[in-house]
């Protein structure tokens, strides 16, 4: 590799440049048995080594001030850890591991060398019998990316000359639906289409420069970003969400929103007061709280493209998403399917909306005028004028192997945004863990909130079996 070859930074690569926006994404990956160092170095230069993101440099150019990524040479020495484990910890393995990645979260990562290292730890937990953790910055690509780019290079533990497989998505229904409307029913969807698109991009503005959400116990207007965060994940069974998605006829977004909501609601309740017992009528929470998720959308990418990128090993991405705000619907509610409903309302209206693209134009513009300040003054203001950050990706069906490694669980999340809270799921085989990325300062208990999320997800698997037994339905 020379160290001539050079390529610009994409707009949100380009926000994320910037000191004060160092953000990172990190991905844990438990397997199934120990790992030998020397075989994932050897393994590691013949796959991810090759991408031009992990053998670059970030350069400012002397003509026109901007970055571009220069290719360099690579010492995979340099960027593979093995930590020597004591034996003798102290704490259970679990913690060690949550320990480690906090102490992770704390440094940067040297700007000399490309900005990716990964970090092998030989740690029995309960989910895995040894755990890799693999850290890049931002710039280099987004989560999508990075996930696509990992499992380019697994197999299937069934099949080992297969790729993995991933959730088909199905939309000719859908098509034949809208083709069989009236004229003036098209109609309508199109002007609700540029309506709800013309709403969003007002509102988006707004956020941009005054709009901001409700204060609350888990908002924390100090944080910028820069402080170690704790960053804790637990593992559930998809199958549960499936459930109630089947059940319910929505889908498996709509449920995590819809258990998002619910465990939020719970936990909110408990920090403003005493109420273990808290009804729709008599509950802690104060009225009409604007709470929202801003969730990073692909912008070129779904699930036929990432199984195409994946079978294609094709190069990473470069940060080609906008965003979307979710507003969550803080409340108690008697019956736990009135966040689904609530969710999926939520999630349909996004759906026809040009939200996520015109956030990536309003970004362009930015840069175009203002530079990489532009950008770097919308990757801070859009999750510090919101509650969370809130991702959902999906994963295989089945299970797959990693350099011969079969793989237990994918928990991937980021550090270094300005906001209290971040949210990862990702689905994996018939798992799904979900990653919170917290500032200890305004969530000193994440597992809580994991725990919230767990039981309220019972709740609503068992309304939605009780409504279907009710109403003699099937549960597919």
């Amino acid at each position: 590799m020379t160290e001539k070859e050079e390529e610009p930074l994409s707009p949100w690569s380009s926000a994320f440049v910037k000191s004060e926006s160092g953000v990172y994404v990190i991905a844990i990956l438990g397997f199934k048995n120990r790992i030998n160092p020397s075989f994932f170095k050897d393994n590691l230069m013949h796959t991810l080594m090759r991408n031009p993101r992990f053998s670059s440099l970030q350069v400012i150019d002397d003509k026109d001030g901007k970055v571009k990524w220069i290719r360099t040479s690579v010492n995979v020495e340099d960027h593979v850890i093995v930590p020597q484990l004591n034996q003798e910890m102290g704490l259970s393995p679990h913690a060690f591991l949550e320990d480690y990645i906090s102490n992770l979260s704390k440094t940067n990562l040297d700007i000399s060398k490309p900005l990716w290292d990964f970090h092998i730890l030989n740690l029995k937990t309960d989910d895995a019998e040894s755990v890799c953790i693999l850290r890049v910055h931002h710039a280099l690509g987004d989560g999508f990316s990075l996930i696509s780019l990992l499992l380019s290079s697994t197999h299937k533990v069934s099949d080992p000359e297969a790729f993995p497989s991933f959730p088909m998505k199905k939309k000719k229904e859908k098509y034949e639906e809208q083709n069989n409307l009236s004229y003036f029913a098209k109609c309508w969807l199109i002007f609700r289409f540029y309506w709800n698109s013309m709403v969003d991009v007002i509102m988006l503005i707004a956020t941009l420069f005054f709009f901001k959400d409700s204060k609350t116990p888990i908002t924390n207007s100090t944080c910028r970003g820069s402080f170690g965060r704790r960053i804790v994940y637990k593992i559930f069974s998809l199958d549960d969400i499936k459930l109630v998605k089947n059940a319910t006829n929505t889908t498996v977004n709509d449920v995590i929103t819809a258990v998002l909501q619910a465990s939020l609601s719970r936990y909110l309740n408990r920090l403003y007061g005493d109420n273990n017992r808290a009804t729709e009528e008599n509950n802690n929470l104060p009225k009409r709280l604007n709470v929202r998720a801003a969730v990073p959308v692909a912008l070129d990418l779904g699930l036929n493209a990432l199984r195409d990128r994946v079978e294609q090993n094709s190069n990473m991405g470069s940060n080609n998403f906008g965003f979307v705000f979710i507003p969550l619907r803080i409340a108690i509610k008697d019956d736990p399917l009135d966040y689904v409903r609530s969710a999926k309302a939520a999630m349909d209206r996004k759906k026809n909306s040009l939200e996520a693209i015109a956030s990536a134009t309003i970004l362009k513009l930015l840069i175009y005028f203002f530079g990489i300040k532009g950008a770097s003054f919308m990757a801070r203001k859009i999750p510090s004028q919101t509650t969370m950050l809130l991702s959902n990706l999906p994963g295989p069906t089945e299970e797959i192997a990693w350099y011969g490694h079969p793989i237990s669980f994918i928990a991937p999340t980021v550090y270094g945004a300005p906001k209290a809270l971040t949210m990862h799921f990702q689905s994996y085989f018939n798992k799904m863990a979900i990653v919170l990325s917290v500032d200890e300062s305004a969530i000193p208990n994440p597992h809580q909130l994991c725990t919230d999320f767990e039981e309220s997800l019972k709740l609503i698997k068992d309304a939605a079996i009780a409504r279907a037994n009710n109403s003699d339905g099937a549960i597919n």
